[in-house]
């Protein structure tokens, strides 16, 4: 049976779901993580490096989460800091210097919104990796693994291709925030979730995401290492055609694909 959004969002905010670095350590080989934006800091809500996916080289990003309060407070439950989004920028023109595909890892409410992170620039390092990413010249292929929130879930989703896991929510904002602004009272988030058009299914529709990474089969739950395995597989399949097309080409289909929204 379908579930209904407000059920989605509750399962896309679990603590139990699968982490941007649980992807990394059991889909790929040899993942090699990278710190620091050579400007600021390290941000611990953006973790990323170079991994190897069928035996080829690539380069994964994503953001953190935690499972308990104390790694949630080291990764900043998920919220990146400008550095964090320089940090995977960083990554992405290293990756294009060595024709490697950048894979991208989402699960965010948002970016932070402290006044630290607003005077370090954080609008300016979104709208950078925006731009920066709109002709990056290798594949990249987005993720949506939990919540996609807002412009901080967006500075690393202008991919050739975005995906979500069957159980994930993608959103301008969040539920309780629409609630607030619309009726002024973020109890009615549940029925905000349902006016929003945020879930996997909804979005497929719409031509907004490109594929859904199921969860379930037949109203049962899959197992973690199911889904990673189908996950792989797509990603394997789909990066081999990406990779035989030219730069123009892919840049071209990038552009166009964003440009009919």
């Amino acid at each position: 049976m379908a579930k209904q959004a407000h059920e989605i969002v509750t399962l896309a905010r679990s603590k139990d779901r699968l982490t941007a670095l649980d992807y990394f350590e059991t889909m790929f080989d040899g993942f090699q993580e990278f710190h620091g934006d050579r400007l600021y800091a390290d941000d611990e809500a953006v973790v990323g490096g170079v991994a190897f996916l069928d035996g080829k080289p690539v380069t994964v990003i994503g953001i953190q989460k935690g499972r308990n309060l104390t790694e949630n407070l080291r990764r900043n439950f998920g919220s990146p800091h400008p550095e964090g989004y320089r940090k995977a920028l960083r990554l992405m023109k290293q990756a294009e210097k060595f024709n490697r595909p950048v894979i991208t890892f989402i699960n965010t409410a948002g970016a932070f919104c402290g006044i630290g992170a607003e005077e370090r620039g954080e609008g300016e390092a979104i709208a950078t990796n925006l731009l920066e990413m709109s002709d990056l010249k290798v594949p990249i292929i987005s993720i949506i693994i939990g919540e996609g929130g807002s412009g901080g879930a967006l500075a690393l989703a202008l991919g050739d291709e975005v995906w979500m896991l069957e159980h994930s929510i993608y959103a301008i904002l969040s539920p309780e925030g629409f609630a607030s602004i619309l009726w002024k009272d973020g109890k009615r988030a549940n029925e905000a979730a349902g006016l929003m058009k945020i879930t996997a299914h909804e979005l497929k529709e719409m031509d907004v995401i490109e594929r859904i990474i199921p969860e379930t089969f037949r109203d049962e739950a899959l197992s973690n290492q199911e889904i990673m395995k189908r996950l792989k597989a797509d990603l394997q399949f789909k990066l081999k055609e990406l990779m035989h097309q030219s730069v123009e080409q892919r840049i071209e289909q990038r552009y166009a694909r964003f440009r009919k929204f």
